[in-house]
């Protein structure tokens, strides 16, 4: 458990902020300036707050009046920049035991460093590098991992390489995750807990899927990122069309690609952008998912659009739709139905193991 409540005034900008997380990853997402990174420094002791109290399982961190404030080396913590920032003039194997030798053939194994051991890091590519910078982190025995903007200095196919290698950190390393990020396909695939800064603030924090399905959240979140996210099960695999069939407790979703093996958990985002909703079921179409939902809330924004969240069966879907369609359809509370995804709305980049 994380639990962080501090308060800071920096010129204009005021830090005053407070969320609880259980252990997994926890995914601090908000516009340039709304305080992410002020945030993981206090909680590195990089940034002292004026008062509040920082806590990671029974630790305290900071604690301003108990008088505590342990500086950033007695925290144990590791943290993992934008850039590497690995020491260019030594090998792999030397910066990995820089951090340190804790666990060091799991975490290479994790990691899947152990044909780079000997390599310079001008030979790496930008994925690599990130990884060797989060062995390293690793190797001194943290209780709890800071990483800010881990990925946004790699292209498509650089994030494509390293995900499942941080994917695979949340699942198999049990220690705390703080991950910043700007992205929400990152935060989608990876995050387990989901904290939304505003101008200094938690403006809504819990459970990812839950926080992402929110109408409400859509003006925080940007109508690009809003959406939901459910966990399904891999049911079968149409290899003559190269889909996969999902399923999930709502129903069942056809994606394209092999996406693992039959009973695999599949991590899926679905943007609200990407949903259509139907009054009556559908005939005579190309999409290839309709899913019987009912609406649990109609919420109308500033502008033309309107966010429908739907219920399906245990799990949130989100829909945008405009305000004249919204009208036109009669929209409202407990209202059955259909919701409508095409396959190839829901990219790779949301798809997650």
């Amino acid at each position: 458990m994380i639990s962080v409540t501090v308060k800071k005034q920096r010129g204009a900008f005021t830090l005053d902020a407070s969320f609880e997380a259980p252990a997994g990853v926890t995914a601090i997402f908000g516009v340039s300036g709304s305080g992410k990174t002020s945030l993981v420094n206090a909680v590195a002791g990089l940034l002292t707050p004026t008062t509040g109290r920082i806590c990671v399982g029974d630790v305290t961190l900071f604690d301003q009046e108990r008088r505590i404030n342990l500086a950033p080396q007695r925290r144990r913590i590791g943290y993992v920049f934008q850039d590497a920032r690995l020491f260019p003039h030594m090998s792999v194997l030397r910066n990995l035991h820089y951090g340190g030798t804790h666990d060091a053939a799991r975490v290479i194994d994790v990691l899947g460093l152990e044909n780079l051991l000997e390599r310079m890091p001008a030979s790496l590519s930008g994925g690599e590098r990130q990884r060797v910078a989060l062995g390293r982190a690793l190797m001194c025995d943290p209780q709890l991992l800071l990483m800010d903007e881990p990925l946004a200095a790699l292209d498509g196919p650089r994030k494509a390489e390293i995900l499942p290698y941080f994917a695979r950190l949340r699942d198999e390393v049990k220690i705390p995750i703080l991950y910043v990020s700007h992205d929400m396909s990152e935060v989608a695939r990876l995050a387990t807990t989901l904290v939304v800064m505003d101008a200094g603030e938690v403006a809504v924090h819990g459970p990812v899927g839950q926080v992402l399905s929110q109408p409400q959240a859509v003006p925080l979140l940007g109508v690009r990122a809003a959406g939901a996210v459910i966990e399904t099960k891999v049911a079968g695999r149409l290899l003559d069309d190269g889909l996969t069939e999902l399923s999930f407790s709502g129903g069942r979703l056809m994606m394209p690609g092999i996406l693992g093996v039959l009973g695999q958990t599949v991590r899926v985002r679905i943007p609200a952008q990407d949903v259509i909703l139907a009054t009556e079921k559908p005939k005579g179409m190309s999409a290839l998912n309709v899913l019987p939902v009912t609406i649990t809330q109609v919420s109308q924004g500033r502008g033309p659009g309107v966010a429908v969240g739907l219920q399906a069966g245990e799990n949130h879907l989100l829909a945008r739709v405009t305000r004249r369609s919204a009208q036109r359809m009669g929209l409202s509370e407990g209202q059955d139905v259909f919701a409508i995804i095409k396959a190839t709305a829901v990219g790779p980049e949301d798809i997650g193991r």
